[in-house]
């Protein structure tokens, strides 16, 4: 729990440079790599600002899909104080700690029968995972959150994905729902974890019934559905970006930080895929492709499209993606809980902010280092002192306008 800090809420764009993204990848317990990104992150801006920042303090939007999702509801849901319930260093603790009651780890025996339990129900049952964010997420509501969230999830029984955003829960009770609901619907994945249904209340008093499972399956990387979100409020003509245009992505500063994949080890092939029926797609090796195939997708569909458009405006360098795709063997599991496992899983996080920062190459799809750049902990240090510059320039001219605006009434009253 967080105590009382001197830190005000980040104000908003419109008194600013820049509008600033912070984007989590879904990835089961994978979970530990980004948790270890951020913890680095959030000592690079208290390094700046005083031990009481908080990641929140600083991004407009923060947005995760599953794993990412929770670590997002843990990073800006407020305590007594109106403080974040959590700071970033202690998401890896809660990993650790609760990682294998969340994902039990089964002996020869259990692995057994486990492909058998495939085919008549989810792998786990959830409830440790829906009691654990339940104590820790209370009923706090979406609309209650200390920076704008996005969490997408995806609605079964409509078959469209269903996007929370604490914009549209500010205005439309309907989406404003517990975060522990929000956080059990999108980690809800397919095989793993039961679907989740609730129900909110339209402003009339009506029933809104939500059946959801795991937001992966249309947006693993949310970093564009959150872009999609600010650019509904700029068209609403939302005050907190006044001035600014619908598509000016060159104000966007977009940290992306993802779980790691397998993408390198080539482990599928069309010759051995076009022999699998259901049992096949769905267990191979002790992985799931089908889970595999549409999560990357997804993913790296979202880090093209930046990509692309940052390149073609020449903004790249305010668009940071921190992946790993060279991860092999049981460390691109997603729900490996042993000790073993999670303690590589921290390793993989920590080398990986001493590699050096690669973008995704639009021609084969591959990430390459770039010429000339520096590692990834470097950049995030460039990206926390762009961070804390942009907070004060917002509240320096929120406190110029402010002032304007009391002499102009002082002067239509004198």
């Amino acid at each position: 729990m967080e105590g009382k800090s001197s830190l005000l809420q980040i104000q908003p764009p419109t008194y600013g440079n820049l509008i600033t993204v912070l984007s989590i990848d879904g990835g089961g317990i994978r979970g530990l790599i980004p948790a270890t990104i951020l913890d680095f992150l959030e000592s690079q801006l208290q390094e700046l600002d005083g031990e009481d920042a908080r990641l929140a303090d600083y991004f407009d939007v923060i947005s995760g899909t599953s794993t990412g999702g929770l670590v997002t509801a843990m990073l800006t849901a407020p305590d007594e104080y109106k403080r974040p319930l959590f700071a970033a260093k202690d998401i890896k603790p809660f990993y650790l700690q609760h990682g294998p009651k969340i994902f039990p780890p089964s002996g020869w025996f259990g692995s057994i029968t486990s492909s058998f339990k495939l085919f008549l129900g989810p792998k786990y049952d959830g409830k440790y995972l829906h009691k654990v964010i339940r104590e820790k997420l209370g009923k706090i509501k979406l609309h209650e959150t200390l920076t704008n969230v996005v969490i997408p999830t995806f609605d079964i029984k409509h078959l469209q994905p269903t996007i929370f955003s604490t914009f549209e829960a500010k205005k439309y009770p309907s989406f404003d729902a517990q975060l522990s609901d929000i956080c059990i619907s999108t980690s809800a994945a397919p095989t793993y974890l039961p679907a989740h249904k609730f129900e909110t209340y339209f402003s009339d008093g009506n029933v809104r019934e939500f059946n959801l499972i795991d937001g992966g399956v249309a947006a693993n990387d949310p970093t564009l559905v959150a872009m999609t979100e600010v650019t509904k409020q700029i068209a609403e003509g939302n005050p907190d970006y006044l001035s600014i245009k619908p598509v000016d992505y060159a104000r966007y500063l977009i940290i992306s930080v993802g779980t790691g994949s397998a993408k390198n080890e080539k482990k599928y092939d069309a010759e051995t895929a076009s022999k699998w029926g259901a049992k096949g797609w769905l267990l191979y090796q002790g992985s799931n492709p089908l889970i595999d195939v549409f999560t990357q997708a997804s993913a790296d569909m979202a880090d093209y499209h930046l990509s692309v458009v940052t390149q073609a405006i020449h903004s790249e360098n305010n668009y940071l993606r921190i992946q790993d795709d060279t991860l092999t063997g049981t460390d691109s599991s997603t729900d490996l809980s042993t000790k073993e496992n999670m303690d590589r899983l921290v390793v993989i996080g920590e080398n990986l902010l001493k590699k050096r920062v690669s973008r995704i190459n639009l021609h084969n799809g591959d990430h390459e280092e770039v010429d000339n750049a520096g590692t990834n902990a470097e950049e995030l240090k460039r990206f926390a002192k762009l961070l804390s510059e942009e907070r004060r320039l917002r509240e320096l001219k929120s406190l110029q306008t402010n002032k304007g605006l009391k002499s102009e009434a002082r002067d239509l009253t004198s």
